[in-house]
């Protein structure tokens, strides 16, 4: 299984806009972030986590020949925004989508161009598909488990796929959730900035929940301009922990 990073940034991107510091301003690439999307490939399969607003622009880069399945966390825009830009994907047959059923009602309400009867030509083919924490169900060969995350008082959705979970928006999860991520190869999981943020973990709260969970590496994403400098901020990390950053792949 591989995994790559489409966007590891927070919903403004990095740089970030009308932003002159340092992070904003650096010519390290690991420095420009786009908003969090991710793909996990298996064989042929081509599973697409969250569709961020920057979604065309991480599809060229990373040149996806084909999706099998996207899953939504949740509805924020940095997280969904992409969506229309799906549509060479679901030329010939609907796309499905797997999402919670609130998340479906607003995509529904967002883009009534795709779900309205008679159909414009063009239009992207979504197939909502609705899911249930901890009720697991298969793409292709690969059985996704959703699990209960809390974005402040928001419940949204993780997911573990085999032995990588990917973990966006988190500030807090329930024993539930924490009991299906043990044994983990790759922890994908957000660390917004160092300093306490009302609906996001920050870095020692990122660092805490690995410490806890023990996967074999863990990876961090949805940084903001404000986490520092990726070559002088890494150097905090312990061993088998990493920023991730864009484009990055990753054999699971």
């Amino acid at each position: 299984m591989k995994l790559q990073f489409l966007g590891t940034g927070t919903s403004t991107g990095v740089p970030q806009i009308r932003c002159s510091c340092d992070v904003c301003r650096s010519s390290d690439p690991r420095d420009n972030r786009l908003r969090c999307s991710a793909l996990i490939s298996e064989g042929n399969s081509r599973i697409l986590i969250d569709c961020s607003p920057d979604f065309r622009q991480q599809a060229l880069r990373a040149d996806i020949d084909h999706i099998d399945a996207l899953l939504l966390t949740h509805s924020h825009y940095d997280h969904t925004g992409g969506i229309d830009d799906l549509r060479p994907y679901c030329t010939y047959s609907p796309l499905p989508i797997y999402a919670e059923t609130n998340v479906i009602g607003d995509i529904r309400a967002r883009l009534p161009y795709c779900f309205i009867e008679p159909r414009y030509p063009g239009i992207p083919q979504l197939d909502m598909r609705p899911i249930t924490p901890l009720q697991p169900f298969k793409v292709g060969g690969l059985e996704v488990l959703p699990l209960r995350v809390m974005h402040y008082n928001l419940p949204i959705v993780g997911y573990r796929i085999g032995s990588v979970a990917y973990i966006t928006d988190c500030l807090t999860m329930p024993q539930e959730t924490l009991a299906q991520l043990s044994g983990l190869d790759v922890l994908v999981v957000n660390a917004l900035r160092r300093t306490e943020h009302i609906s996001h973990q920050t870095l020692d709260d990122a660092l805490a929940l690995i410490e806890r969970l023990s996967p074999k590496k863990a990876y961090l994403i949805h940084m903001s301009h404000d986490m520092g400098l990726h070559a002088e901020v890494s150097r905090l990390l312990p061993p088998s922990v990493e920023f991730a950053y864009d484009g990055l792949c990753v054999e699971c």
